[in-house]
């Protein structure tokens, strides 16, 4: 929890009763007018510790760590004594660990403890810090293997899809070869076919003419036949005398 300065110190009047002003404003839970009012106590006097104090808890308030944290830190040299150095750094702790900077908000607690040894709402802190350093750090862990895993499971499915690619684009030209071949051999069974000789038309002359011869060759074989059977026939006869 930030410390808020309530007592005042001042050099002024005017300074005193901003603050006051500021401080009532606080405690309703009006941050934003707390800070105008602790700012404006600021510029009545540069040197007010209480008044940049109580900014940096309005701004805390306002759930502005970064900044909160940057206003404390530039309190450290006007804090003139250790009860005050211990408090400066107890309230970086708190802005950093809210601000989620884990690793920096353990070494503000440390030096607050280095200040006031006693203060056990730091050290409770001090031990938050540390255990939620540990999670953060788990859960990057964690983080990190999930995206080594999803890149390895990116990059399978990436090489698988060029697989398939690659693939496709085989078949296509596997495809594309038996095309050609076959219109390659249809080409070639048309260029036979146009080479063979077209058959010739005869004449009825012609065509008698080769009759007759046909007719001519088939008389001369029968009687070639009829003549054999006929010394065959004989040669038997004169065997039975």
């Amino acid at each position: 929890m930030i410390m808020l300065m309530t007592f005042i110190v001042s050099y002024g009047q005017n300074e005193r009763k901003v603050i006051r002003e500021g401080i009532k404003d606080y405690e309703k839970g009006d941050f934003d007018d707390a800070e105008v009012q602790f700012r404006k106590a600021e510029s009545i006097d540069h040197d007010s510790y209480e008044a940049g104090f109580n900014t940096g808890a309005a701004l805390y308030g306002q759930e502005k760590y970064e900044e909160t944290a940057k206003q404390y830190r530039s309190m450290l040299d006007q804090a003139d004594d250790d009860e005050k150095t211990a408090q400066v750094w107890h309230n970086i702790g708190n802005s950093l660990l809210e601000a989620q900077q884990y690793g920096p908000s353990i070494e503000a607690y440390k030096n607050s403890l280095r200040k006031n040894p006693s203060d056990m709402d730091t050290k409770y802190n001090l031990a938050y810090a540390k255990q939620k350093l540990k999670e953060q750090q788990q859960q990057q862990q964690q983080q990190k293997n999930q995206d080594n895993k999803n890149q390895g499971e990116n990059n399978k499915d990436q090489n698988k899809g060029q697989q398939d690619q690659g693939q496709e684009q085989q078949d296509q030209d596997q495809q594309q070869q038996n095309q050609d071949q076959q219109k390659k051999m249809e080409q070639q069974d048309q260029q036979d076919h146009q080479q063979q000789p077209v058959p010739r038309q005869i004449s009825k002359e012609d065509a008698q003419r080769m009759l007759d011869a046909i007719q001519h060759q088939e008389k001369q074989v029968k009687e070639k036949v009829d003549k054999k059977k006929a010394a065959v026939a004989k040669v038997k006869t004169e065997k039975d005398w």
